[in-house]
């Protein structure tokens, strides 16, 4: 006799369970990996938690397979049944809006995406949209009562670490003299002036975070304090940000996920989101390591966006791609890019290496340079959705991956991307002092990829974009590889004349053989930009430069790159 929905639906809920339990033990460790400065335990922690969800996911969906005769869990019939014995369990959970992300992701690992429906899944979420608070206290409010310093030695003395700080009085001093810059003088001077803390430290690579907000007569600024250990001395506040679009960056696309405790996921995300507004609450959940759910709040807010607009999708500007085909939306801040059915000659690789590549990217540390991306199957969009030079052109280049159903046009695969202005197209509108920055932004993208242990491979200015704050963003992955797999060398020098004025090399090229020396003149065709590049960061045309990164990843180093303005 079949089990019976319930059972069934428990048995998913279990699974979510057993993941959320591995997720906690995870970021449980964060503090102590960061107080016993255990850099490399604290990159592979990041990873392992990103990998835990698919293995949680594929151990569930392996579990009711196999009692199959049981449950008849691949008649889809079923579903609608299950999906309302699961949404009477989740309901009196906090963090019910993740566990139908994880219903929808046992459900489509086990069935094919076009029996997707809100019938068996959920692809609009069926959680209140406000709802009454939790009983979990998530923040913590310090109140000046007219000093500065009183309020900051309250703040950081609650926040004692096992490790000592290096120089607490030092830090106190420098946290006032920030909010004393920064905050108009009737604000330090209220006596009710409040700092609100979230209670739980975010953590992330080598640095903890206290992240909150200043509160003074309805006005509020961003109040985020980065802590750094250094190593054989102790802990220390590196220094204040309340700009907010500095603590956007920290929150960006284009980071590691954060360790921090979430006992209800939304309210936290509904904290950030007052401190961010310009910020998706897919973009926040993502930040805090519910990258799945991230995922989700982006597919609804993109259908959302399709039913409320007439947008049609474009192709992206900029070159076009060796490897990938790019289109987008204009009102909606994303690119879509599918792979060829033919790569350019000159790309010695193949799908599977690209698909590896991204799924690199999604595990590594991304150091505020490298886009994250969301990967989806089987996107279903009407044709007159799309301008007809656009689908012209993506089923000519990709025909396995874009099919044409008539009035349907379905996407077997692709990713999804945060939309970036390329960096040769900035810069050939840019003012010199936009140029000179976008430039400098350039060449610190290559040398922060390198210090975490990335190669780009191909660093043509187009395979970079800029962000609306204005940084250099690589999102080209297919030729990315690990710093240390890279062999650098000097050019040989010639031993006749004729040898360097011939068509081919006189030297004996390996696969992964790279000379920086040719970077100038590969990189740069404007060579007024190639001189001021030079002059900003002429040691990236130099093989002992990278041989030196390369010296020290492998002796274990964990190099910083620091995702603020140091002040």
């Amino acid at each position: 006799m079949p089990l019976n929905p319930t059972t069934l639906a428990q048995h998913i809920l279990d699974g979510f369970d057993s993941y959320r339990h591995g997720f906690r033990e995870i970021t449980d460790g964060a503090r102590r990996r960061f107080e016993d400065a255990r850099w490399t335990e604290i990159q592979e922690a990041s990873t392992a938690r990103i990998n835990l969800y698919e293995e949680c996911v594929t151990a569930t969906s392996a579990a009711l397979e196999h009692n199959q005769t049981a449950s008849n869990i691949l008649d889809v019939t079923r579903w609608p049944d299950i999906r309302m014995a699961y949404i009477e369990l989740i309901s009196q959970r906090f963090d019910d809006e993740l566990a139908e992300t994880w219903f929808n992701s046992v459900f489509t690992s086990l069935h094919h995406h076009d029996q997707i429906s809100d019938e068996t899944m959920f692809v609009h979420t069926t959680r209140p949209p406000t709802r009454p608070p939790s009983r979990t206290p998530l923040t913590r409010g310090f109140i000046s009562d007219g000093s500065l310093d009183a309020l900051i030695r309250q703040v950081l003395d609650e926040h004692r670490f096992n490790t000592p700080w290096v120089n607490f009085d030092g830090d106190c001093k420098m946290i006032v003299e920030h909010l004393q810059k920064g905050l108009p003088e009737w604000a330090q001077i209220d006596r009710g002036l409040t700092i609100e803390l979230v209670q739980s430290v975010f953590y992330r690579n080598k640095g903890a975070y206290l992240v909150g907000r200043v509160l003074s007569q309805n006005e509020q600024w961003p109040f985020v304090l980065p802590l750094i250990h250094r190593e054989t001395e102790g802990i220390c506040v590196d220094t204040l940000i309340t700009d907010e679009s500095q603590v956007s960056i920290i929150f960006s696309f284009t980071r590691s996920y954060f360790m921090v405790k979430a006992v209800v996921p939304a309210e936290l995300v509904s904290f950030l989101k007052k401190l961010l507004p310009g910020k998706h609450i897919a973009e926040l959940y993502t930040a805090l390591g519910f990258y799945k759910q991230g995922k989700s709040e982006f597919y609804r807010s993109l259908i959302s966006h399709l039913a409320t607009s007439d947008d049609r999708f474009m192709m992206a500007p900029g070159v076009r791609g060796m490897v990938m085909s790019v289109f987008t939306l204009p009102g909606f801040n994303t690119v879509f890019k599918i792979m060829k059915d033919k790569f350019a000659p000159s790309k010695n690789i193949d799908r599977a290496t690209v698909i590896d590549r991204y799924r690199l990217v999604k595990r590594h540390d991304r150091v505020g340079r490298l886009a994250d991306t969301q990967e989806f199957a089987d996107f279903r969009f009407r044709r007159d959705r799309f301008e007809p030079d656009c689908l012209a052109e993506l089923l000519e280049v990709a025909a396995s991956t874009i099919i044409d159903e008539g009035e349907i046009i379905l996407v077997r695969h692709c990713w999804t991307e945060r939309r970036m202005t390329p960096l040769n197209i900035y810069l050939e509108h840019a003012s010199e002092t936009q140029t000179h920055e976008a430039l400098l932004d350039y060449g610190k993208a290559i040398k922060e990829l390198a210090a975490a242990n990335i190669f780009p491979g191909d660093m043509l200015l187009k395979n970079f974009g800029v962000t609306r704050h204005g940084r250099v963003v690589f999102y080209d992955y297919d030729e990315i590889s690990y710093l240390t797999e890279v062999n650098f060398r000097h050019i040989p020098e010639a031993i006749y004349p004729e040898q360097e004025m011939a068509s081919e090399p006189w030297y004996s090229v390996g696969p992964n053989d790279v000379f920086p020396e040719e970077f100038p003149v590969f990189l740069f065709a404007d060579i007024k930009h190639r001189k001021q590049f030079s002059s900003m960061h002429g040691d990236i045309f130099d093989a002992d430069y990278w041989k030196g990164l390369q010296a020290r990843i492998k002796d274990g180093q964990v190099i910083d790159v620091f995702p603020y303005r140091r002040t």
